[in-house]
């Protein structure tokens, strides 16, 4: 009898062992990932570079697992928030106002400094006023990327009055090239992406013209991101700015002094500039 009774307790713990690494496996499996979609001022390959190591710092300080989504145009990227695709995304101020219309993506965190759109020149180009541009190409990331080209196309149509013929080349990066290598007279671009360009190309380049400064990308989430969960990652985001050693992840995302953010006080102002005849929809 004894040796049944110890058979039976052995073949009782045997199965408890593996229906509990089973429903571990199965809960893993199961495990929530949130995506990060970031707008594509970069390539892929240098957003991956940029955001990889924050995203995993993020995972460490919260406990919560995300993926970085990248996209191959700002367009793309429009389409993905539009229809609430990304649970959290990173994006431009005036995208910002889009996806609160559409999805109601709540603002978490930007960055202190604010955002300038920037007009570029080369160096030792002839143009040396806004006006100059009248009739030239000027190239723009794309038509909706908020200061340097919405925001941009819009004050130099309706302040300076000029025509001018657009370019759209994808991403920050492609705007400098071309400008340097003559394929467009002048080219949008905003303070930060500037700043983050290897030396031999800043160096090339020259300021011609400064958009009125307004609240920078937030770090926004889709309302159905769980209030528990976004509280997480804001909180996770802005203790990084007290740990020096930080600092380094969080210029590579733009986010070098984040403070909170607020869609009525950062980003409903832009509302009043009536941007939406310049938006082009995919």
């Amino acid at each position: 009898m004894k040796k049944v009774d110890l058979k039976l307790i052995f073949f009782v713990l045997i199965l408890t062992f593996f229906f509990s690494v089973v429903f571990e496996k199965h809960a893993l499996s199961q495990e929530k990932v949130y995506t990060i979609g970031v707008v594509p001022q970069f390539t892929p390959v240098e957003i991956h570079e940029r955001w990889g190591p924050f995203v995993k710092e993020l995972e460490r300080r919260t406990g919560i697992k995300f993926e970085v989504k990248t996209y191959k145009s700002i367009p793309d990227f429009e389409k993905a928030f539009l229809e609430g695709e990304p649970d959290f995304a990173f994006m431009n101020p005036y995208h910002q106002v889009m996806a609160y219309k559409a999805q109601r993506y709540i603002p978490l965190v930007r960055d202190k400094k604010p955002l300038i759109g920037i007009l570029v020149v080369r160096r030792d180009s002839e143009i040396k006023e806004v006006r100059d541009l009248d009739g030239k190409v000027i190239a723009f990331p794309a038509p909706n990327a908020f200061a340097a080209s919405l925001y941009m196309r819009a004050i130099l149509t309706e302040k300076f009055r000029i025509n001018f013929t657009p370019e759209y080349v994808k991403t920050h990066d492609n705007v400098y090239r071309q400008v340097i290598l003559g394929k467009a007279q002048a080219g949008g671009g905003v303070n930060n992406t500037l700043l983050r360009q290897p030396e031999e190309v800043r160096r090339e380049l020259r300021v011609l013209y400064e958009t009125p400064p307004a609240a920078p990308h937030p770090l926004s989430a889709h309302p159905r991101v769980p209030k528990e969960v976004r509280d997480k990652v804001k909180e996770a985001i802005l203790s990084l700015a007290n740990d020096q050693n930080m600092k380094g992840l969080l210029d590579k995302v733009q986010m070098p002094n984040p403070v909170p953010a607020d869609y009525a006080r950062d980003y409903k102002p832009l509302e009043k500039l009536r941007l939406e005849k310049y938006l082009v929809l995919e």
